[in-house]
């Protein structure tokens, strides 16, 4: 990613949105914060922060960014708050509910007594890079030609994404296997080579099938939405393959989130209809569906149980997702957070 951002020259901003899409890729292993493993994005983050901060008039542009962006102010009230949070609250509610802790013997999750734990100033941490990218980020687009570095990163990021997802599937259909799994070098539970109603699910350069599908739905809304505001080729193609990606991933995740960022989308194409102001890039949406139609029943009638794989794997990843054992553990997540909150 570095070479190929300073062989185009573009800047920091662009490598750090690309490697993104390493998602189960670490620098090394902390051993002193209880064996976390930051992602190589945290080196790019750092980099984009130094590079923001080492400039002339800087302290004037810092001025700028709290004047023009309010959201700056929220972004630093919610550090102070975190920080403060992460060393207080572990101590103060000791012992009055549960929490769910990485297992440092063994991959996986466990339910332990609310106490003080390493977790606590990691993911303070990670908060804060968070921030701090943000408030780098908004110094940077102060500057002519960073919002299309911006643009280039996504691009680059949706592009190696949709790739590791191909050879992710391509080497489990082939028989090779895991051909991802040396760059997955992350203490995390890795749950890649899984099937789920006879479909491999994929997992790309992440942990599990949920992360790559969560990835892929917010590239597919960027994609799609760039496709229908400019028309560009390289949009709709990479639109398509991770529209297909998602569709192929098994994730509960991606499958219900598609279904509500197709709302908004299907409204604003009846209201193109109603107006009589369709546009070309609609108008392919709405000659699809009927095609599409069509063809699906056309194969129902040559080979009538077709479609019972795909009926099998709706069934259990999202009609029956919360009966089964993953569903069941991240409810009773769920009821423990609120329990905890009220």
């Amino acid at each position: 990613i570095l070479a190929l951002v300073v062989y185009m020259r573009w800047s920091l901003i662009t490598a750090l949105i690309a490697s993104l899409a390493f998602g189960a890729t670490s620098i090394g292993t902390l051993t002193s914060l209880g064996g976390s493993s930051p992602l190589i994005f945290t080196v790019f983050a750092m980099l984009v922060i130094v590079a923001a901060l080492a400039r002339r008039g800087i302290w004037r542009e810092i001025g700028a960014v709290f004047v023009r962006i309010g959201a700056a102010w929220i972004v630093c009230a919610l550090m102070i708050y975190v920080c403060i949070g992460a060393l207080l609250f572990p101590r103060l509610f000791a012992g009055q509910t549960s929490a769910f802790v990485s297992s440092r013997t063994a991959r996986g999750v466990y339910e332990a007594a609310l106490a003080p734990v390493s977790a606590n100033i990691t993911q303070a941490g990670y908060f804060i890079l968070g921030g701090l990218t943000f408030l780098a980020t908004c110094l940077l687009l102060q500057r002519s030609g960073t919002l299309a570095d911006i643009r280039r990163g996504f691009f680059l990021w949706f592009s190696l994404h949709a790739a590791m997802g191909v050879l992710d599937l391509l080497g489990k259909i082939s028989g090779a296997g895991d051909i991802l799994a040396p760059i997955r070098t992350a203490n995390y539970s890795m749950l890649t080579h899984v099937t789920t109603a006879g479909f491999w699910r994929i997992a790309g350069a992440f942990s599990e099938a949920s992360a790559f599908g969560g990835v892929s739905l917010g590239g597919l809304a960027f994609t799609f939405t760039y496709w229908r505001k400019t028309g560009s080729k390289l949009a709709l193609a990479l639109a398509t393959s991770l529209f297909i990606l998602l569709l192929l991933s098994t994730s509960s995740t991606a499958y219900v989130g598609l279904a509500i960022v197709t709302v908004p989308v299907v409204i604003s194409i009846v209201k193109s209809l109603a107006s009589g102001r369709l546009r070309s890039e609609e108008a392919l949406l709405v000659a699809l569906i009927p095609l599409l139609l069509l063809s699906g029943l056309a194969a129902i009638l040559y080979y009538p149980h077709i479609f019972d794989p795909v009926l099998q794997l709706v069934d259990s990843t999202v009609i029956n997702k919360a009966a089964s054992a993953s569903g069941q553990e991240r409810s009773y997540w769920n009821y423990k957070s609120l329990q905890s909150f009220f």
